[in-house]
């Protein structure tokens, strides 16, 4: 099971890597990386578990995050609506590529954080509002999907994790919260 001393800090050059693409047939190994991947998201969004063992809440946790360079990112969205689901999203992306995106950006309202940038760096970060993914499932097999708003964004920041970007490297250094014309603000 991952915690905090596991995930990897800004600072460690697997986060400024490209990473390497996963291969098929899965090992044991990359089973286990994405089991514990989104395990740790599950856990981190529980209150009283996050609390009791220090975890910070996360959305989303790319393997160069806990210092293994291959493309594979999971995401866990929780669905703040009155229904039955709990997810909005809930998925491990295996060798994502953002095949279509939208014009219109998208950045949330106070900005976005990550679980290795231990500072505060304030500032929106533009993304497309809807984006189209082609990535690999755990046989190997393509899959689409099709995300907007906020689940877009999630992935759009895990998938520069597998790229060896940061969310401030997006961040407008002279005006950090000047929106683009036409772009929407995600509370």
């Amino acid at each position: 099971m991952y915690m905090m001393k596991n995930i990897t800090r800004d600072g460690n050059p697997v986060l400024r890597k490209q990473a390497a693409p996963v291969k098929f047939p899965l090992s044991d190994t990359d089973k286990q990386l994405a089991h514990d991947m989104m395990e740790y998201l599950i856990n981190s969004q529980n209150p009283e578990f996050a609390q009791k063992h220090h975890l910070r809440a996360g959305v989303g946790l790319a393997a160069p995050q806990v210092g293994i360079s291959k493309q594979m990112a999971s995401v866990l969205v929780p669905n703040d609506q009155d229904d039955d689901q709990d997810y909005l999203l809930k998925i491990t992306l295996i060798n994502p590529v953002i095949i279509s995106n939208s014009v219109q950006n998208a950045q949330l309202a106070e900005g976005e954080g990550c679980l290795s940038v231990d500072k505060d760096v304030p500032g929106y970060v533009p993304r497309s509002a809807r984006i189209t993914i082609r990535y690999q499932d755990f046989d190997g097999k393509e899959q689409t999907l099709r995300v907007k708003n906020y689940p877009a964004i999630v992935c759009q920041h895990e998938i520069d994790h597998l790229r060896g970007h940061l969310f401030y490297d997006r961040i407008n250094k002279n005006e950090p919260f000047k929106a683009e014309s036409g772009s929407t603000i995600i509370s």
